[in-house]
């Protein structure tokens, strides 16, 4: 078979180091939380070759790469339906699995964000998250409050998700090599099936928070606050970089009270 051509509209960088990818996909802990995974963006199948090797889960590719799909479809015949041509980012989850399922892959650093908020959509179905991500994406997954990498990301994902930063992958393990360092983070759905607060209105609050991340919160919020009766509030005092998730639970309560 003909190896596959990096495509850098697709932001592809193979990983060639297959202690790397035997490391990746033992990050993955089904326990009894799911029995389906799906590898986005499998590109040649080194992450895939071990993937298939485990007999507690059944694993699904999808790629959106017609070549890809091409070389994999020779490479996997037993695969069938579930080697699937198509934009994860568009995809039915609801159409391909029944149940929970968990999502791997060396995944595009230029849709990272996209891939990560698509997560989120569909939290509810999606109890493990093991990826590959640029490490300046991935260190603002797992950030904290205080930091500078804290932010809309890193406050959403950890609403939901435990979130862990496992470990960092050098760029002379790809083809070709991308121009930045890399690492592994897990995502781990956590015991909170829905926010305690208006979760409509916690996501406009975080993002209205950061998007004006160096003025305080009662600037950066005075659309959606009543100003009067949240004067004294001294959480609006700070910017949104100084508060937990628990604390903009907690603000986008008093915010719904004081309406």
């Amino acid at each position: 078979m003909s190896l596959v051509r990096a495509k850098k509209h697709l932001g592809q960088h193979f990983l060639t180091d297959k202690n790397i990818a035997s490391k990746i996909v033992d990050s993955l802990r089904p326990a009894d939380k799911y029995t389906q995974v799906l590898e986005v963006g499998p590109g040649m199948g080194i992450l895939s070759d071990f993937l298939l090797q485990k007999t507690e889960y059944q694993t699904s590719l999808v790629d959106i790469d017609n070549e890809s799909y091409i070389f994999l479809k020779k490479k996997y015949p037993q695969l069938k339906e579930r080697l699937i041509n198509a934009d994860f980012l568009e995809m039915d989850f609801s159409s391909v699995f029944t149940g929970p399922f968990a999502i791997i892959g060396n995944f595009p650093y230029n849709i990272s964000s996209q891939i990560l908020f698509k997560v989120l959509d569909s939290r509810h179905q999606v109890p493990e998250v093991v990826g590959m991500f640029q490490k300046e994406v991935a260190e603002r997954c797992a950030s904290k409050p205080g930091s500078k990498e804290y932010g809309i990301l890193s406050v959403f994902l950890q609403a939901y998700y435990k979130v862990e930063y496992l470990f960092t992958v050098k760029a002379g393990v790809f083809y070709p090599p991308p121009k930045v360092l890399s690492a592994v983070i897990r995502l781990t759905r956590n015991e909170v099936p829905t926010l305690n607060c208006d979760e409509k209105l916690f996501w406009q609050v975080v993002k209205a928070g950061f998007n004006q991340r160096r003025k305080t919160l009662r600037n950066a919020l005075s659309s959606l606050i009543n100003k009067e009766a949240m004067a004294t509030d001294a959480t609006l005092d700070l910017r949104a970089e100084r508060l937990s998730v628990a604390d903009f639970v907690e603000l986008t309560n008093r915010i719904t009270a004081n309406r």
